[in-house]
């Protein structure tokens, strides 16, 4: 982090050139008035670390995979097609449907009298092994782990035990057996005759001997992908969970409600840490809730939570085993005289990522993305407006409880753009190198820069230019229309999507379908 001049420059250096998005392909693609069911809208997005796998969850408790075709180890494995792919490949990344399978039931708490639907909250993948996947999905209550591999489908052949069986086999010998008149046991015995006294002088044997007894044999020539449940961790978290981070250790995951963050190992399912409590004694006095919990990407002792009140908080669980004192805190101050009834409410942060550096912190609020430096805990390093011309309708987001949604965000592998959704389908990739002023809006369908706006992304280069660009309100746009005059629908709102970890590649959901762009 460089300081000069009393100017915070942004944590990623290098100004990357402007990206052009291109759509890539749709899954679930509706059509026009086709009206979509509840079970089948997409609720969780997440790739691989590998990114050759990507993993869907919907709100009818079902989990998709999805499977990379276009990479080099896709490929047949010959000298002709490996000299392809020693050159660039026009062709823009393709995905196919690889399996699914149901990960959580609706159940039913008759302790509290509370029903727990199946909806899929978050999607996390775990390290691979032996040529299977791992992953963990979870709803309000329970977390499940995955394991997804190819097995092969084993079928066993037709024995000839009889022979009018081994004919149809192709066998000579059992065929002059079918036709002879005699009849003759599979032991060598005749029906004719008790057992005892099968075996004697009289006994006559087919010309050709007895048919072979030929015994079942196990093919395998087919595979098919099974999902099957290695472990369920329930009955841990009294409210419902809003958030679960794999380790970079490979060994424990922790998993987050509104109150508490428990530490989780993989192979231990009736017994987790409660790392973090803000449960008050008094539930009166309850002021804030954990909104988010994400694990740093390389050191594996360290994690951040967000709150309701616009708060990053970074513990170590180095430090004591009850992390309820945190070693940072990160907030932005409140800018003089700005404070009204909707402060609190969108200054509550949905969604928290690390990016591949683990240096900075990426967090979304119902008005703003922030970038925030671990080392630097004054203020976020550059702020990106995504709503601020939704400002001046706030009363009628209430209503609806519009301002209540919880955009997700993500950052390119690279860390040098961060994405997030809003409505109309739309999603922002904004630049935040130093000096990048590049905010593209595109729309999830197959045109998506049918209502792009290029706008600058104003990114903050310090504290005081951050709160003087809260106040002035007259930049906003006019209310619920965009730069083109396009009208927002509340309705229809973007609030899941992933970025591909080395490439220009984000898959998003819009209702039950899910689009991939590349740039």
């Amino acid at each position: 982090m460089n300081v000069r001049g009393g100017e915070v420059a942004p944590a990623v250096v290098g100004t990357p050139t402007p990206l052009e998005w291109k759509f890539s392909q749709v899954f679930g693609e509706r059509t026009l008035g086709e009206e979509v069911q509840e079970v089948d809208i997409i609720s969780a997005i997440e790739f691989d670390k590998t990114g050759r796998h990507l993993a869907t969850g919907d709100r009818g408790g079902r989990v998709v995979l999805f499977e990379r075709t276009d990479t080099a180890e896709q490929c047949g494995g010959n000298r002709r097609d490996l000299e392809v792919w020693d050159y660039p490949v026009s062709r823009h990344p393709e995905f196919r449907y690889k399996t699914e399978f149901q990960s959580h039931e609706p159940e039913f708490d008759y302790l509290k009298s509370l029903e727990i639907e199946e909806k899929i909250n978050k999607i996390r993948w775990c390290h691979t092994a032996n040529g299977a996947v791992f992953l963990l999905s979870t709803n309000d209550k329970t977390i499940k782990f995955w394991k997804v591999q190819e097995k092969k489908v084993k079928k066993i052949s037709e024995t000839n035990t009889y022979p009018s069986k081994a004919a149809g086999n192709g066998n000579a010998a059992s065929s002059s057996v079918s036709s002879s008149p005699k009849q003759y046991l599979s032991n060598g015995g005749s029906p004719n005759q008790p057992y005892n006294s099968s075996i004697n002088n009289d006994l006559s044997f087919p010309p050709k001997g007895i048919s072979s007894l030929r015994l079942p044999v196990v093919t395998s020539d087919e595979t098919s992908l099974v999902a099957r449940c290695r472990r369920v961790y329930a009955h841990a978290h009294d409210y419902h969970i809003n958030s679960i981070s794999s380790n970079s250790d490979g060994e424990t995951f922790i998993s987050a409600d509104d109150l508490r963050i428990n530490l989780w190992n993989l192979e231990i399912s009736n017994q987790s840490f409660n790392i973090v409590d803000v449960k008050p004694k008094n539930m009166e006095d309850l002021t804030e809730v954990i909104t988010s919990a994400e694990f740093h990407p390389s050191h594996c002792n360290t994690l951040v939570y967000s709150s309701s009140k616009g708060s990053i908080r970074l513990i170590d669980m180095r430090q004591s085993a009850l992390c309820d004192s945190h070693s940072k805190i990160f907030e932005e101050r409140e800018a003089p005289g700005s404070r009204s009834f909707f402060t609190e409410i969108i200054a509550s942060i949905s969604d928290i990522k690390f990016l591949k550096d683990g240096r900075n912190i990426l967090s979304r609020d119902y008005m703003t993305l922030k970038l925030w430096d671990i080392n630097m805990d004054s203020g976020p390093v550059a702020t990106y407006q995504v709503h601020e011309h939704l400002r001046p309708k706030l009363c009628d987001l209430y209503e609806n409880d519009s301002i209540f949604d919880k955009f997700e965000c993500c950052p390119s592998g690279d860390g040098h753009r961060v994405v997030t959704g809003s409505y109309s389908n739309l999603f922002r990739v904004f630049n935040c190198s130093m000096g990048g002023t590049e905010a593209t809006t595109l729309e999830a369908s197959k045109n998506p820069m049918r209502r792009q706006i290029q706008t600058p992304s104003k990114p903050a280069r310090s504290i005081s230019s951050t709160i003087s660009r809260v106040v002035r309100r007259g930049d906003s746009e006019g209310p619920g229309f965009d730069a083109n005059g396009n009208s927002f629908d509340f309705t229809t709102k973007l609030l899941h999507l992933a970025w591909h970890p080395s490439e220009n590649l984000i898959a998003c959901a819009a209702a039950n379908s899910l689009y991939m762009y590349y740039a």
